[in-house]
């Protein structure tokens, strides 16, 4: 009914026009599991007003299934970088090479470790690392070799400093909103994933002035053997 309004010369709005082009998806997707007896179709649609929601399996114990953006985070020098952000599922794995090479743009060299989780620990991205004379932490793929002991301080120092962007990822979803976004568009739900990173840098950055004036007060009262912890979004900074 109506395609036979558009053939008459019927116009849409914009808002209209998606619509109608979600709903011939659809429709295209659900003829497509009938006719092949299946229940899977590429890049599926599960939201009539949001049709580039994609479910993602994510095996947690929350919620196996989740819906929304998923986006990588780095930090550098402390600093939070937004390095991919999409709708549909994709590994990973396949976004370190790009954040090393914007790395690298950034500083005029590579870095000299860098702490990632065992899914990014591929065999591509081990030879990408080790001919530019980058540690990936971790420990090595397949069989260890013979007679060799790894120290297992390094990877302990290297977890330990890795949980700074686990940490990041908790504060941008407890202090700055990136758990809460309402909006519907999917420009303005980019928008706002960046603009959560944006806050805690800022939140980072006044935090680290506050540290430093407060420590240049005490230093030039000549102030020892005291203690403050400065409380600011849920961060402590302490002072001697």
């Amino acid at each position: 009914m109506i395609q036979k309004f558009l053939d008459r010369g019927a116009q849409l709005t914009e808002q209209q026009a998606i619509w109608w082009a979600a709903i011939q998806n659809i429709y295209e997707q659900q003829r497509y599991m009938y006719d092949n007896h299946t229940h899977s179709v590429q890049d599926r649609i599960v939201s009539f007003h949001q049709p580039w929601l994609r479910p993602i399996v994510r095996g947690k114990a929350k919620a196996s299934v989740e819906f929304g953006a998923k986006f990588d985070m780095s930090l550098d020098q402390g600093i939070a970088r937004l390095e991919y952000s999409s709708f549909d599922a994709y590994n990973e794995s396949d976004i370190l090479i790009s954040t090393i090479r914007r790395y690298y743009d950034r500083h005029g060299n590579y870095p000299e470790r860098v702490l990632v989780d065992k899914i990014y620990r591929n065999r591509k991205n081990l030879n990408y690392c080790k001919q530019r004379g980058i540690r990936l932490s971790g420990g090595c793929t397949g069989a260890p070799e013979k007679n060799k002991i790894r120290d297992k301080t390094i990877d302990e120092q290297d977890n330990a400093d890795r949980i700074a962007v686990e940490r990041g990822f908790s504060q941008l979803k407890s202090c700055f909103g990136a758990d809460l976004i309402t909006t519907k568009r999917k420009d303005t739900t980019l928008s706002n994933i960046a603009l959560s990173v944006l806050t805690l840098n800022l939140s980072q950055l006044t935090t680290d002035a506050l540290h430093q004036m407060l420590s240049n007060v005490f230093k030039s009262r000549q102030i020892k053997n005291w203690t403050l912890y400065f409380s600011f979004f849920t961060k402590f900074t302490i002072i001697q």
